[in-house]
């Protein structure tokens, strides 16, 4: 059985203390932070987050599962330029092709190995396999991936990002689970409307 993912939690956090420095993107604010409209006085439980909690002492789940630490979750980080996710990866799971629009993500593998990759404004694909204790950074915006190809162990990895508010678009999602009209999406693939709708019905199921 895969160790407990409360092993390797602790020398993830601690790896990414620099993050804000190396990579922040958000607007500079003017204070020392940023407290939510018509608030004028908070405590220390405005900065503190517990919702990863839930994976302490707990084995992975059945599917690939993001716990998120973003402005949405955890408003202390309103002005802080920076966020963090939690990714499991069961055997053979697969995060999708996706975008941030708003921040680089620097990616920590802390349990595992992980097959990644991106592809640049040139249809250049830059893949590589991640082991236990490798690093890899997701330009701001570029289509990227992460996959668990070990066919008998799980994976860990948290990812850092330079915005409180990175964003996830979701690429298969967005292109076939969108009201994009089937024809303009069979002849930008090159095509036929049957295959556009059979790709978005399995998206659906």
């Amino acid at each position: 059985m895969a160790p407990a993912i409360t092993t390797f939690l602790f020398i993830a956090f601690v790896s990414f203390t620099v993050v804000k420095v190396a990579f922040a993107s958000d607007p500079d604010i003017l204070t020392d932070y940023v407290l939510p409209p018509n608030t004028n006085a908070t405590d220390a439980s405005y900065f503190t987050y517990t919702g990863v909690r839930s994976i302490v002492n707990t084995t992975y789940p059945s599917k690939f599962t993001v716990i998120k630490a973003s402005l949405k979750e955890f408003p202390g980080l309103l002005g802080q330029s920076v966020s963090y996710a939690i990714l499991q990866f069961p055997v053979g799971s697969l995060n999708p092709l996706h975008i941030h629009p708003r921040a680089t993500e620097l990616l920590f593998v802390i349990a595992g190995s992980l097959q990644v990759g991106f592809v640049d404004t040139t249809n250049t694909l830059f893949s590589q396999k991640l082991e236990t204790g490798d690093m890899f950074v997701f330009p701001k915006g570029l289509v990227h991936y992460q996959y668990n190809a070990n066919g008998t162990e799980p994976a860990l990895a948290v990812s850092a990002f330079g915005s409180a508010s990175a964003g996830t678009q979701s690429i298969p999602n967005s292109v076939f689970n969108s009201t994009i009209y089937e024809g303009i999406l069979a002849e930008s693939f090159k095509t036929s409307a049957d295959v556009i709708e059979k790709i978005e019905s399995g998206l659906k199921s």
